[in-house]
């Protein structure tokens, strides 16, 4: 059966007050989980709210119950591995095991140079993602220090304490769409790979190759979660979905464009109709990211309309 998650962008005005409304909503409503970005701001300016990823995700641990959550995802650039771990470890813990260590290497460059990050080129960046990856399944899987010699990480004799509830810690997700660097990743590390923003039959044809990559390493593709994270309008008629994706897109973009590169559009019922298709291509989790920070109405229209076909008997 199809889950259904909330993503945030938290660099789009996330503050304590959209947060926990938000986080509110997601639990009482049905949401299967709540995940968010990692950016300081975005692309392009203007710079607006954004709410720390980790401290915001500490407190959603301790104030819901039931949903899922966590980054979508953390980059390698922003934090030492062996931080990212310790976080990851304590937060899934105070959550009772609700949290996916969602891990990405970093792409925005804005951000890293207005604060101060090292990006890298592309090949170096994906280098250090490997290593930051290989740093983290050691202090959350390993019971005694470890050792670790890289290019850009060293520990000597390191160990994680107190050791996380859960054996092996959170799992870990690897999101992103490339044949070349995250899906021979996802392969090797990941508990669960995300998608972004392709369309069913992109997104069954990536699918197909995980497979292979992962029975070529010995792992059984169950092993592996599979998950898209991508866009949506929602309207409660034709005209409402009309207004929102001419509001959305300035009126440069159909909706049929839209639905062509992956996003969910429409009403209830064309909702149902897309997130089924996505299902059968193979989706376990769609995370659908809402842009709206203050539009609850539009959640409860969610939650009332379409995640009922998608819940268990």
């Amino acid at each position: 059966m199809l889950e259904i998650a909330l993503m945030i962008e938290g660099q789009n005005g996330l503050n304590w007050q959209r947060w926990q409304r938000i986080a509110r909503a997601a639990e009482e409503l049905g949401f299967a989980g709540l995940f968010r970005s990692d950016h300081f701001t975005n692309a392009n300016p203007p710079d607006l709210d954004s709410l720390e990823l980790w401290v915001s995700l500490t407190w959603l641990a301790s104030h819901t119950q039931r949903i899922q959550f966590g980054p979508l995802v953390t980059p390698a650039s922003f934090r030492h591995p062996a931080l990212t771990a310790r976080m990851a470890a304590a937060v899934d813990d105070l959550s009772n095991g609700r949290l996916v260590l969602g891990l990405g290497a970093g792409w925005q460059e804005r951000e890293h140079h207005l604060y101060g990050f090292e990006l890298l080129d592309v090949e170096q960046r994906f280098a250090r993602f490997e290593e930051a990856l290989e740093v983290i399944l050691l202090l959350l899987h390993s019971e005694a220090p470890v050792e670790y010699s890289g290019n850009y990480y060293q520990l000597n004799g390191a160990i994680l304490l107190p050791r996380p509830a859960r054996r092996n810690g959170p799992p870990i997700l690897v999101g992103g769409n490339s044949l070349r660097h995250t899906l021979p990743l996802a392969a090797r590390f990941a508990d669960e790979w995300n998608a972004v923003y392709i369309p069913a039959t992109r997104f069954r044809e990536l699918n197909a190759r995980l497979d292979e990559l992962l029975q070529a390493l010995g792992r059984e593709p169950g092993e592996v979660r599979r998950s898209l994270m991508t866009g949506c309008v929602l309207g409660s008629d034709a005209d409402d979905v009309q207004r929102k994706v001419q509001l959305r897109t300035k009126g440069k973009i159909s909706a049929d464009e839209l639905r062509q590169r992956g996003l969910i559009i429409g009403t209830p019922a064309e909702f149902q109709d897309q997130l089924r298709q996505l299902a059968e291509a193979g989706v376990q989790r769609v995370m659908l990211q809402w842009l709206e920070l203050d539009d609850m109405a539009g959640l409860e229209l969610l939650a009332d309309k379409v995640l009922p076909a998608f819940r268990q008997p």
